[in-house]
């Protein structure tokens, strides 16, 4: 792995009454031997079950700005959303659009997803790093049900646009399969792993390889405004 060494995940896990999945993409090892900063972006699955006690746990943590990454039909919210949050909505699935899923939907659930949502999707991915780009000062959160798919893509655009290890985006990565555990077994989805292991496994590779492969062409700094590239950059690493 290039750069210094990885950041145990208990570090930045937080504790968010309600969700199962959170975790702060700070302490991130970068290529030039920096750390990602912490309290600038938290990836999460469903905000919508946040207790009281989580609301207010987001808050404390400085969080001022939420992207949501779900479709409309996904909006199921316990709560209202806290007083003085921003949220803004890039439903990643409804803007993927129907020939994307007709084409590429067997891979959902799998990192295989995201070389095909990168070349074919660019102006969503646009709108996902503008959302975190433009945000006011304060945290930024992006979750969409399970935080682990879409909000998955969106963690690895952003640490790579803040030039973390592939390494370490892979750690990332693969962190929300135990912390997902539990939610497979509330919506009594016991087959939920070892369906995206098959997947994985027809296609001849591993969750780590299939990552490290989409790291190794990943070229949307290219084709992104360079205002918001940099915005991310100077979020993540002060």
């Amino acid at each position: 792995m290039t750069g210094t060494a990885a950041t145990p995940h208990e570090e930045r896990q937080l504790d968010w009454d309600g969700c199962l999945n959170v975790r702060d993409l700070g302490l991130l090892p970068t290529r030039d031997g920096r750390r990602t900063r912490t309290g600038a972006v938290v990836r999460a699955d469903n905000l919508d079950r946040l207790t009281a006690e989580g609301q207010n746990s987001l808050l404390a943590y400085g969080v001022r700005t939420v992207v949501d990454l779900r479709d409309p039909t996904e909006y199921r919210p316990l709560l209202p959303a806290p007083d003085g949050i921003d949220l803004v909505r890039v439903p990643l699935d409804a803007l993927a659009g129907p020939d994307w899923w007709a084409r590429f939907g067997a891979l959902d659930g799998t990192p295989l997803s995201f070389r095909p949502y990168l070349d074919h999707c660019r102006q969503a991915v646009a709108d996902l790093v503008a959302a975190v780009a433009r945000a006011r000062p304060g945290a930024v959160v992006v979750h969409c049900g399970a935080g682990r798919d879409r909000t998955g893509l969106a963690a690895l655009v952003l640490l790579a646009l803040a030039g973390a290890t592939p390494a370490a985006i892979t750690e990332d990565y693969l962190l929300s399969a135990a912390n997902l555990r539990p939610l497979w077994t509330i919506l009594d989805r016991p087959e939920e792993e070892a369906g995206i292991a098959r997947v994985l496994a027809d296609a001849g590779t591993t969750p780590e390889r299939a990552l490290h492969d989409v790291l190794a062409e990943f070229d949307a700094e290219q084709w992104l405004p360079a205002g918001d590239v940099a915005a991310v950059r100077a979020r993540l690493l002060g």
